[in-house]
C-alpha cells in the first residue's frame, strides 16, 4: 500500500447491493465538492458496470504521457478515469481477481492525478474483490455507504459496513437515497420504502447519517444526459442534500485530521 502523490483524501463510495443510486451519489458528491472549491477526481472502480462515462457526459479514450501513465479525462472540472473509456459499448468485462487487482493498481498509481483534495472512488456493489484490492493499493481516508430504506438493502448495507471495518477503513457515514417522494400536487412526502431505515441503521451501528436524499425522477434523467443533477437542478432539495453531505464529509475528514498526532 502506498499513497498517491498529490492526493490528500481518497473516499470510497460503496453499497451493499445494486440499484440504490451509489454512482449517482458518487458523481454528485464529486460535483458538490468541486463547487466548494476542492480539486476533485472520480475513479470509476465499478469495473463490471461502469456508468461514470455516461453520467459525466464524456466517453473518449484517455491518452498516455511520456512515462506511459494514463492522463485522466476532465468533465465539469472533475478528473475522471473509468474502464468504460477503454472498452466498446456493450462489451462484457469478464475478469477475475488478479486482473481486477491489476486494473485497480493502474487506476490509482498509473494515472496522472496531479494535486487533488479528494479522489472519490465509485465502488461496485457488494463485498467482492475490488474494495479489498483498493484498500491494499492505497490508504483510504474513509468510506461512504449508500442505501435505501428498503429492508433488503439495509440487510446488505450492514455487510458492506462490516467489510470496511474488517479492512480498517473508517466509515464516514451512511447516505439514505430515495428517502421519499414529494408529491407534485399536494407537496406531501410519500414514503417509497419503510421510512427511517437509514437513520435506524446508522444509529444501531454508531455511524453518522450523512444525509437523506429525496427521490426525483429528474436525477436519473440528468445522469442519462451526462449533466449531474447538482449542476442541472441546483435549487432542488435533492441538490441541497448532496451539498450538505459533501460539507459533512469534508468536516469529518478535517476533524479527523486535526485529531491525529503530528509526526
Amino acid at each position: 500500500m502506498s499513497a498517491i502523490p498529490g492526493v490528500r483524501s481518497i473516499i470510497g463510495v460503496g453499497s451493499g447491493k445494486g440499484g440504490v443510486g451509489k454512482s449517482t451519489v458518487a458523481v454528485n458528491l464529486a460535483i458538490a465538492l468541486t463547487e466548494m472549491g476542492a480539486s476533485t477526481g472520480l475513479l470509476d472502480a465499478d469495473l463490471y458496470g461502469p456508468s461514470i462515462p455516461t453520467m459525466m457526459g464524456v466517453n473518449t479514450r484517455p491518452e498516455l504521457d511520456a512515462q506511459e501513465r494514463i492522463v485522466p479525462l476532465v468533465s465539469h472540472q472533475v478528473k475522471l478515469i473509468s474502464i468504460g473509456f477503454m472498452v466498446h459499448d456493450g462489451e462484457a468485462i469478464i475478469w477475475r481477481g488478479p486482473l481486477l487487482d491489476q486494473v485497480i493498481k493502474s487506476f490509482t498509481h498509473g494515472v496522472v492525478w496531479g494535486d487533488l483534495d479528494f479522489l472519490i472512488v465509485d465502488l461496485p456493489p457488494g463485498t467482492g474483490d475490488v474494495p479489498l484490492s483498493l484498500a491494499q493499493a492505497v490508504p483510504l481516508t474513509g468510506a461512504v455507504v449508500v442505501t435505501t430504506s428498503q429492508e433488503v438493502a439495509l440487510a446488505d448495507v450492514i455487510r458492506c459496513i462490516a467489510l470496511f471495518q474488517e479492512i480498517n477503513v473508517p466509515v464516514l457515514g451512511v447516505v439514505e437515497n430515495m428517502s421519499g417522494l414529494v408529491c407534485p400536487h399536494c407537496h406531501g412526502q410519500v414514503a417509497l420504502f419503510t421510512p427511517g431505515g437509514g437513520k435506524e441503521i446508522a444509529h444501531r451501528l454508531g455511524i453518522p447519517l450523512l444525509g437523506q436524499i429525496p427521490f426525483d425522477p429528474q436525477i436519473a434523467m440528468c445522469g442519462d444526459m451526462g449533466l449531474p443533477s447538482v449542476l442541472a437542478l441546483p435549487d432542488t432539495p435533492q441538490s441541497g442534500a448532496f451539498r450538505q453531505i459533501a460539507h459533512s464529509i469534508m468536516a469529518r475528514i478535517e476533524n479527523r485530521s486535526a485529531s491525529l498526532p503530528s509526526s
